[in-house]
């Protein structure tokens, strides 16, 4: 009895011993694949959206050229295969099926070109996708990590958006809160030395936050503004969830693909050509307008401004990605968070005088909008805590993440991620 005791705990030790050992190699790599498209996409995006303000010719060359190669490499390089986002990770978590390795080069790829070349999304999704693939593919390798499937797919996500948004929390809620819906201790040993790696990485690289704001201390007399943010973010979000939706099924019903490239683009470079702020990801915008918040007066003209920002970026986002960009929601509601925080802010401001701080709009809304489009409120608290680097805002932002989630659940149940056809007939 010993003895079999004893080769029973042997055996326990060894598949921990393994279990640590590819936890500590998703992790890096993961980080590595993360970093290395963050840093490429915004050299190449700071490039390229200087060239469309010098020569705006290039609003309706970039949308089309960098449509048509992804889906020419989709046709040629990677064989007419299947891409369906982050659906396939929740199909591989649910099922026997498993993210085949080309996932990794692909999303890096169309993810790259697809921001860089205009495309209103972000490579947040397209990371999440290529790290999910490198935690199913290391679990394929041995039969001792088979019970592991799930585990090791969130352990590579939540080192891909640690990687991206410098926190770690954010990164171990997000596997949790949208992959895996539960806990196991396979999953916090896996996902703790995973993130761990990503964070110890950013640290010998020295990675600075995202957004370098200087936020303020909140007033206990916003909180009623803060429960209005959470209720516009809410309706927000139902409306960019309802567009992805929407575009995805018309753009669907066109046979031709290169039909979709040419509607996609023109759409695009329109939309770029009035508002430049929709260009790629849009961080460059917020970027510019965190430094100036204070120096903004509310005209009529930015007002307008702001609200066809707020009512453009839903489409454009869905057409990207309906005409065959790579991307998701992450970038677009940060960006819609951003601008909702700082419209409402100044109208408050202007018209009724209550002197609160456009900053820290900004950032609630940001959180706000991302917590009600994937329904992930706990995520969206410390990604974009992670993506200033501060965590005064931290109680406003948890009740407003809330407030939002639950606004948007009510008005819709589901999000990109969850919803299938199936489930409204």
């Amino acid at each position: 009895m010993n003895k079999t005791a004893q080769i029973k705990k042997n055996h326990q030790f060894i598949k921990f011993r393994k279990l640590v050992i590819v936890s500590i190699l998703i992790g890096f790599l993961s980080a590595f694949l993360g970093i290395s498209l963050k840093k490429i996409t915004e050299y190449y995006e700071e490039i390229f959206f200087h060239q469309v303000s010098v020569n705006p010719l290039f609003y309706i060359l970039f949308p089309v050229f960098g449509l048509s190669v992804i889906y020419f490499l989709r046709q040629y390089l990677f064989k007419k295969k299947e891409n369906k986002g982050i659906k396939e990770v929740f199909e591989s978590t649910q099922t026997t099926k498993n993210l085949p390795s080309y996932k990794i080069p692909s999303h890096f790829i169309n993810g790259l070109l697809t921001v860089v070349f205009g495309g209103s999304t972000g490579i947040e999704v397209s990371t999440v996708v290529a790290t999910a693939t490198i935690g199913s593919v290391a679990h394929e390798k041995e039969n001792v990590f088979r019970q592991y499937k799930t585990e090791l797919i969130c352990a590579g996500v939540a080192a891909g958006v640690t990687a991206l948004f410098s926190s770690p929390i954010a990164g171990i809620l997000f596997a949790l809160e949208v992959i895996s819906r539960k806990v196991t201790r396979a999953f916090i040993i896996s996902n703790v030395i995973a993130v761990s790696v990503a964070f110890g990485l950013l640290s010998i690289l020295k990675e600075e936050p995202l957004f370098a704001v200087s936020i303020e201390t909140w007033h206990l007399k916003a909180i009623p503004y803060f429960i209005l943010l959470g209720i516009l973010a809410g309706m927000n979000s139902v409306y960019l969830t309802k567009c992805v939706l929407f575009f995805k099924s018309q753009f669907g019903k066109i046979g031709t693909h290169y039909y979709k490239i040419i509607i996609g683009s023109a759409v695009l470079s329109i939309s770029l050509f009035i508002f430049p702020q929709l260009y790629g990801e849009g961080y460059h915008a917020i970027k510019g307008i965190f430094g100036n918040t204070a120096q903004i007066p509310l005209t009529i003209t930015l007002a307008l401004t702001f609200i066809g920002i707020l009512i453009l970026k839903p489409i454009v986002t869905s057409i990207t990605l309906a005409s065959g960009g790579d991307g998701g929601v992450f970038a677009p509601s940060l960006f819609i968070g951003a601008f909702l925080g700082l419209l409402l802010a100044s109208v408050l401001n202007s018209f009724f005088h209550v002197n609160v701080i456009p900053v820290n709009f900004m950032i609630i809304g940001m959180a706000a909008v991302l917590s009600a489009s994937i329904h992930a409120p706990f995520t969206a608290i410390f990604l974009v805590c992670g993506l200033t680097n501060d965590y005064t805002l931290f109680l406003p932002i948890l009740v407003v993440c809330l407030i939002s989630k639950y606004t948007a659940k009510t008005l819709y149940p589901y999000t990109v991620y969850s919803y299938a056809p199936s489930l409204t007939k």
